[in-house]
């Protein structure tokens, strides 16, 4: 059986723990072995089982040569926990899986895990606001108009120019869009953007719409300072100082301005670990357990290099803001130490790139199923922001720019739907205008340049000039 790319779509997860699970068992060899004087058919040490694993892991282009051995173990753990695989007395569940020469099996009973049936929550399709009719419980004589300041005379000085000469009586305002109806237009067009990107044909199965939060898009795209980075209105909800001044003190290392107190052999190492403790105790991933199909589904597209930034870029916009900024500033601090040649070793076996990945993997990305491939799929994700991290954590300008005109558009068509003759004064088409505005002088055709270009005729005198 030969492995295969498992594109974005329902289930990814689980059909990759499949995957691997049916090429695991084709590709481990079993046999005879002795135990304590005693011999057991068909079966495998455990030290054998890991290398199997590890090199099908590393070759296969789902998870790639970054998977390290200590991972290749955590998976196996699993494997035993969920039956996949069990010891040669038939136990499993609660029974540790070791790098060493105990004796394993494979079970008779299938291993595979079954595909959830998840409630349906319906496509969720945000309802805009119907122009034509008031909300129930008004009327349209009661919706709050704007005082006006100006009068006649002084309105038609500023736009007589722009629109024409409009009679006083034609002033009114329309209603505008809410700012609810603007961040629920953002949800809308964000996750259909998002649907197209991933090519499925619905979010169902690897979003749940209802929990996205359209004030959080919202928020992420315009709170954020001129790093780009977001602006939190709950200020108790930011780091706390302490941890800032540590992750600020590894990012610009060997310049640590805002620690006072002298630093001493080992003092990076320390600083690193009250980080990663800090994150460690976090009760949900920063990717939070609702995101978690989404973004495994995105892991499809890391091929196409482009397409995974941009899926990335908005899943990224659905996070709560508060964990959208911590992403923030976690990733920027790996990547930074990952690149900074000044910092010492914060780890003698393990090279600075990787330990960023295996310390922080858990924190950014989790699923709330222990029955998943969590590990791997968090590594190679967090490798791919670490690497492109800039982009991905950065407003989509052409989305932006998208949802913005939409919102334009809907104004202007709902004025011209509630006030339709002031709306064909205000933005005449061609075919209005001459009815609109029928003294218009016609200009004088303009000299022909081909006139003036004739050549010099010479003057012939006549008789009737003569003296």
């Amino acid at each position: 059986m030969e492995p295969r790319l498992v594109g974005p779509g329902p289930y990814r997860a689980t059909r990759l723990w499949n995957e691997i699970i049916e090429l695991f068992r084709a590709g481990m060899p079993v046999r005879k072995h002795r135990y304590r004087f005693k011999s057991y058919d068909r079966c495998f040490r455990a030290s054998e089982a890991v290398d199997i694993l590890h090199e099908l892991l590393g070759s296969n282009q789902n998870f790639g040569p970054e998977v390290t051995r200590d991972q290749t173990v955590k998976l196996l753990k699993k494997f035993l926990k969920n039956h996949v695989i069990e010891d040669i007395k038939g136990r499993w569940g609660k029974e540790d899986f070791q790098d060493d020469g105990h004796l394993y099996r494979f079970p008779p009973s299938s291993p595979l895990k079954s595909y959830p049936k998840k409630p349906s929550c319906g496509k969720e399709i945000i309802k805009f606001p119907d122009w034509n009719e008031p909300k129930a419980g008004a009327s349209q004589e009661c919706i709050p108009v704007k005082s006006v300041s100006m009068n006649s005379e002084m309105w038609y000085k500023r736009h007589s120019i722009a629109i024409g000469e409009v009679p006083a009586c034609k002033l009114v305002f329309c209603r505008e869009l809410t700012q609810t109806n603007i961040e629920e237009i953002w949800k809308s067009m964000t996750l259909s953007q998002l649907q197209r990107v991933l090519g499925l044909d619905s979010l169902d199965e690897v979003l749940n719409a209802r929990l996205v939060n359209s004030k959080h898009i919202f928020q992420n795209v315009y709170n954020v300072n001129k790093q780009g980075i977001v602006t939190l209105e709950d200020k108790s909800k930011e780091l706390p100082h302490w941890i800032l001044s540590a992750m600020k003190c590894l990012a610009n290392w060997p310049s640590c301005s805002d620690l006072k107190q002298p630093t001493y052999a080992g003092f990076e190492k320390d600083v690193f670990k009250t980080i990663v403790d800090y994150f460690d105790q976090m009760k949900e991933p920063l990717l939070t357990f609702h995101f978690f199909d989404v973004f495994v589904s995105v892991l499809g597209l890391l091929q196409k290099h482009s397409k995974a930034v941009e899926a990335l870029q908005i899943c990224c916009l659905l996070l709560p803001p508060e964990n959208r900024k911590r992403l923030q500033l976690l990733v920027r601090m790996m990547a930074r130490i990952s690149l900074n040649k000044d910092l010492p070793p914060l780890s003698e076996s393990v090279r600075t790139r990787t330990l960023m990945v295996q310390a922080f993997s858990h924190c950014i990305l989790c699923s709330n199923d222990e029955i998943d491939l969590d590990e791997l799929l968090a590594a190679k994700l967090v490798s791919f922001l670490m690497d492109n991290y800039q982009e991905i954590l950065s407003v989509p300008s052409a989305l932006k720019s998208s949802i913005e005109d939409h919102v334009v558009h809907l104004q202007r068509v709902q004025f011209q739907k509630s006030y339709p003759e002031v709306y064909r004064v205000r933005f005449p088409t061609s075919g209005t205008e001459a009815v609109l505005f029928p003294e218009k002088t016609k200009l004088k055709p303009p000299v022909l340049m081909s006139a003036l270009k004739k050549p010099f005729q010479p003057f012939h005198r006549t008789r009737s000039f003569r003296m």
